[in-house]
């Protein structure tokens, strides 16, 4: 099961920062996943998940107007760019 990091009532961003913490520690491959209520977190966690060479895998709305982000770990070394 997904490690989750709920990031609902919190603005942009400490959704990206939460999740980048995560991903320290976050072996290749792991799911994290994001619930966030900021509009802007649905733009910035797959900008900064690009950038560091992770992919979002899944992106749903929920029942309470929030939305969850499967973000997968991509291989350590990749830059930002």
């Amino acid at each position: 099961m997904p490690e989750v990091i709920d990031a609902r009532g919190l603005l942009c961003p400490i959704p990206v920062i939460r999740l980048a913490r995560a991903a320290i520690d976050a072996a290749p491959g792991t799911v994290l996943t994001v619930w966030a209520t900021d509009p802007a977190a649905r733009l910035d966690i797959p900008a900064w998940a690009r950038m560091r060479g992770h992919d979002v895998v899944r992106v749903e709305d929920l029942p309470d107007g929030s939305v969850a982000m499967d973000v997968r770990i991509g291989p350590p070394g990749i830059p930002a760019s």
